[in-house]
């Protein structure tokens, strides 16, 4: 029964971040654009009540990704994280009164089936609560020099996909490098109690790499159309997620021929993320026709 524990609350959150998405670009679409990496998004978007139920939505989110990753491995509860889009469309059918497809629902089995198939086939084990810091700084200076580079080239580029797509990619690698983050925080926590957890720096590490998150997450949703942010985001989470569940906590995933299926499990998350993004539902809530800053919103 404890092996479930992580799995539950990485299901909650990502339900949780799925509702968060639906709100929060549902907000995105009464603000202004803009060309540059603008830091008044953050006020306009403060003055709309939604975008705070989303940012709720998120803390709960938080909360249940916290308790996951304090009793399951990196490389469990990261890549079923994946969840958020197919459950992202399910609720906005509801809330924005939309419709998902025969084939949107097609995606959805796609990207479902692809994750079981990928998990069981790699069975990722392993849960080290202490991580010495000759592991975390090459870790955290290749994933640092990773986002600001994504960062450099996403401002390099006029607004569209590869624009959206490296602002999409630098999210994911700071959601990854938070959770890598929380995860020791939270067994600090554990451990120590509330002081230990105030005093580690792994909690303002993550405090810190989670803000910025946030930020490159709202400035990915106004630089281009879903279908080139989200699958970066998406498939980059759990990819650098596996990536430091490896090589910071030392868990394991099955090599051998058991990566057949675990390519196969991928391939059918990556269609099934690039479909779901190219959805006329998943287009409505990009914010693709709200006009650049200066101008009046609607």
């Amino acid at each position: 029964m404890n092996a479930l524990v992580p799995v539950l609350f990485a299901l909650g959150a990502a339900f949780s971040d799925a509702l968060a998405t639906v709100l929060q670009r549902k907000a995105a679409l009464k603000v202004p654009r803009s060309d540059t990496l603008r830091a008044g998004l953050m006020l306009d978007l403060l003055r709309h009540p939604v975008w705070l139920a989303g940012i709720l939505a998120v803390v709960t989110a938080a909360v249940c990704q916290a308790v996951a990753l304090a009793t399951g491995p990196l490389t469990v509860v990261q890549p079923l994280l994946v969840l958020e889009l197919p459950l992202a469309l399910v609720i906005a059918t509801v809330l924005l009164q939309g419709r998902l497809s025969r084939p949107g629902w097609v995606a959805v089995c796609a990207v479902v089936a692809g994750l079981a198939v990928a998990l069981v086939a790699a069975s990722p084990a392993g849960n080290r609560t202490q991580v010495p810091m000759d592991r975390w700084i090459p870790a955290l200076a290749v994933c640092t020099a990773a986002i600001a580079g994504l960062v450099t080239a996403a401002l390099r580029r006029p607004e569209g996909r590869a624009r959206a797509a490296c602002f999409g990619l630098a999210t994911a690698v700071a959601y990854a490098v938070t959770a890598a983050l929380m995860k020791t925080s939270m067994h600090t926590l554990d451990d120590g109690g509330v002081a230990a957890f105030l005093t580690t720096w792994q909690t303002y590490g993550f405090a810190l790499f989670g803000g910025a998150a946030l930020f490159l997450l709202e400035n990915a949703m106004q630089a281009g159309p879903l279908v080139a942010s989200q699958p970066a985001l998406t498939l980059g989470d759990a990819g650098v997620s596996l990536a430091l569940g490896i090589t910071v906590y030392g868990e394991y995933v099955r090599s051998g021929w058991w990566l057949l299926p675990q390519l196969l499990g991928v391939a059918l998350i990556a269609a099934g993320v690039t479909a779901l993004s190219r959805l006329p539902l998943a287009g409505a809530l990009t914010g693709e026709d709200r006009p650049t800053a200066g101008a009046e919103a609607p």
